[in-house]
């Protein structure tokens, strides 16, 4: 059993390369997934249309032309990837990724799904870490937009103080004198 999974590893790079950002929502498309699980675009549409109770709209929906032509656009596909695309595709969330394992019920499907849960998870973990960390850096620039403020008064009362006192005529010494002898 080990080996096999072994055996059907992807590598992690390949997979991410097929994960896009379509309606603000990380999804891969039919074919990529089809392609990573061993199966032809048409039988993996196949198993989902049979199984579409399973696949509501935030687990998976049908592209419209504009999305496509936006999504060829970005990856400057060959013809030859223009001429394969004849039906729109399906693009599918994390929860759609995982909802297609227990409906391509093969070993190869399901070994490739782990792997692709588990990249989603990693890339959802990295946006966090660095939401934290953009966080933390915008609470350092307030303060040090607020010091430079103050700083910047500081200097401009101690301007006035220099003006005032060369304004000023000069001041008599009051107190005892002492005689020097």
């Amino acid at each position: 059993m080990m080996k096999k999974a072994k055996l059907l590893h992807v590598p992690d790079k390949l997979v991410m390369t097929k994960i896009y950002v379509i309606r603000n929502q990380k999804v891969m498309l039919d074919r990529d997934l089809a392609e990573l699980y061993g199966v032809e675009t048409k039988v993996l549409k196949q198993a989902v249309k049979r199984n579409l109770n399973r696949f509501p709209a935030d687990f998976m929906f049908e592209l419209t032309e504009p999305e496509l032509q936006n999504w060829r656009s970005q990856i400057v596909t060959s013809n030859s990837d223009k001429m394969g695309l004849r039906h729109l595709p399906f693009a599918f969330t994390e929860q759609g990724v995982a909802m297609l394992s227990s409906v391509l019920n093969n070993e190869k499907a399901i070994s490739v799904n782990i792997q692709i849960i588990r990249i989603f998870t990693r890339i959802r973990q990295v946006l966090s870490d660095n939401t934290e960390l953009r966080l933390g850096i915008e609470e350092l620039r307030k303060k040090t937009d607020n010091n430079t403020k103050n700083i910047e008064i500081v200097f401009q009362y101690l301007d006035e103080l220099l003006d005032k006192k060369e304004n000023e005529k000069p001041r008599t010494q009051i107190g005892y004198k002492i005689s020097e002898k």
